[in-house]
């Protein structure tokens, strides 16, 4: 195993290549092609784009993992590690990811461009401004907020009821003083005061537009479709009826472009996109998936959080919509997040407790069969951490075994590409000798209340779903605007799959209430917002940010 180094210190050693001798020796692509935002990262440039659309795809792999815990899964890891095996294996692979928010960079959970010997760099650049796609994000954003309060100002047709505005506003950060505020404060000249909000820019809804947009076309058309508000009469406003969608689409253009970097091991990446997977559909752009399915024999993708949330989501969502069917799919397990979910001290999960790690099995098991209501082969990873023993190691294999399903130890994080060879050779072997049947959870057909219900019983294992008041009224609401063919987004806590973070492992028989519906008609799903779930989370008592400042020697310190 490799000395120990802090992820920091193993991306500023990396031997990285340029970005245009990359983008040219890996992928065949010209340096007229790209958009070079320094050495490192580059766009792909629009006529590529168009270029590629006629190649023969590559074969898709998601990773997913179990339910997310704070020993962490190493989802992102695993991703980049497993692209990295499959190069060294000789295939032809990238990885296509989300990019990370500044929210949980500075908040608790941390940067989200891999770790150890597994990730993607420049990695400083990729988990702070990157190449300004979520600024652009949040801009385009806050122009719509800024034209729904003009056009209520100057009273312009269609009037818009300031009581019955949708649309709030956003920020890339944790700010849980923000989630609900009152607005045109301070006078006649300020504008109609008002109830309003802020979510955090990855659950915007002109985030998930960029996600699932085929082009740039299709962007500007989606952003037209968003309901801001309500007249009186109760008639539905849309971006298009105040004329904000060109100007948003120009906010966007840039962004719309996939963003090409590299791994440690100088396989190409595309990073792209970054909704989270417990408030929004949580998967990378759909042209960075495409564009990487034409210029790779394997592309390796990942979706948020564990595969109750993150999984479902790809593939009720995204793969409904882009008609992507992936081959086969990776479930990243720890043996320490597996005895946590066994109840194990937090404080001591370095040591052997194969009666914890039973406890916590049934976790990852239902996970699997959950997957398998999809049709989709799967294959376990076990991100090995130093401290797990081969006791726990063979436990974990044994059972997923009994199961039928592979359970590989992966040790990327240590050895790069190499510990991740034989979860690599797995993994194309599962897929050349199954048939990937992808089905959908729920039918198009299914009214809203069904596909929240098919969600609820069959992935979440609840015994009983409620809705609030509003949410009744909002889904009759939907039904009479036509929106019911839309799929379901679920908002829910990543850490069990009830509504009731404490409740590990595996719980059965509990209610999901539905507390708000929310309708993202240029998205084009709506959101199911389920228990005590924020669309703003809150930094923690000790942020992140007290150890971030920039050292004597120039270089950020205290970020990873």
């Amino acid at each position: 195993m490799a000395d120990y180094k802090t992820d920091l210190e193993i991306a500023r050693e990396a031997k990285k290549n340029r970005i245009a001798n990359l983008a040219s020796e890996s992928l065949s692509i010209s340096e007229e092609n790209l958009i070079p935002y320094g050495h490192y990262k580059a766009k792909i440039g629009e006529d590529c784009l168009k270029e590629l659309e006629s190649r023969k795809d590559g074969k898709l792999i998601l990773v997913t993992a179990m339910t997310p815990t704070t020993a962490g899964e190493g989802k992102t890891t695993t991703s980049v590690g497993l692209t990295d095996g499959l190069n060294f294996i000789g295939k032809k692979a990238m990885v296509a990811l989300r990019e990370p928010s500044l929210g949980p960079c500075f908040g608790m959970k941390g940067g989200a461009a891999g770790g150890g010997y597994a990730q993607v760099v420049p990695m400083e650049d990729i988990n702070l401004h990157f190449t300004g796609d979520f600024h652009a994000i949040t801009s385009a954003h806050m122009l719509l907020s800024a034209m729904i309060d003009n056009h209520i100002y100057w009273n312009i047709e269609p009037n818009i009821d300031p009581r019955r505005v949708t649309w709030r506003r956003v920020v890339d950060m944790n700010d849980r003083a923000l989630r609900s505020i009152v607005n045109s404060l301070g006078g006649i000249a300020n504008g109609f005061s008002r109830e309003d909000g802020f979510d955090i820019t990855v659950a915007s809804e002109v985030m998930a537009i960029l996600c699932l947009s085929k082009n740039f076309d299709d962007l500007k058309d989606r952003l037209g479709k968003i309901i801001v508000g309500y007249t009186r009469d109760l008639e539905p406003v849309l971006c298009k009826d105040i004329k904000a969608d060109g100007a948003m689409s120009v906010l966007l253009k840039d962004a719309l472009k996939p963003n090409l970097v590299q791994t440690l091991e100088n396989n190409p990446a595309f990073i792209h996109g970054g909704p989270f997977a417990n408030i929004a559909h949580g998967c990378n752009t759909v042209i960075a998936t495409k564009t990487a399915l034409k210029l790779a024999d394997y592309v390796v993708t990942e979706a948020g959080f564990g595969a109750d949330l993150g999984a479902e989501k790809f593939l009720d969502i995204k793969c409904r919509k882009a008609g992507l069917v992936p081959e086969c799919a990776v479930v990243v397990a720890t043996v320490r997040a597996l005895k946590l979910h066994g109840d194990a001290d937090p404080k001591n999960l370095g040591e052997e407790n194969l009666s914890a790690l039973e406890a916590g099995l049934p976790n990852l098991l239902r996970h699997l069969e959950n997957l398998s209501k999809f049709g989709l082969p799967t294959v376990v990873a076990i991100n090995r951490f130093p401290t797990d023993t081969e006791n726990e190691i063979k436990k974990v294999q044994e059972v997923c075994n009994n199961s039928g399903v592979n359970a590989v130890l992966a040790e990327h994080w240590s050895n790069g590409g190499e510990g991740a060879a034989k979860l690599a050779e797995t993994v194309v072997s599962t897929i050349e000798g199954n048939l990937s049947d992808l089905k959908f959870l729920y039918e198009d057909k299914d009214k809203p209340k069904e596909k929240i219900n098919k969600i609820c019983n069959e992935i979440y294992r609840a015994k009983e779903v409620t809705f609030s008041a509003q949410a009744e009224k909002k889904l009759t609401e939907i039904s009479k605007l036509g929106f019911d063919d839309f799929p379901v987004c679920m908002a829910k806590t990543q850490y069990s799959f009830s509504t009731d973070a404490s409740k590990k492992c595996a719980p059965e028989g509990h209610t999901i209430h539905i507390r708000e519906i929310r309708l993202s008609a240029g998205a084009e799903f709506i959101v199911a917002i389920a228990g005590d779930i924020m669309t703003m989370p809150g930094l923690p008592k000790k942020p992140a940010a007290y150890e971030v400042c920039v050292g004597d020697d120039g270089n950020i310190k205290g970020l990873f």
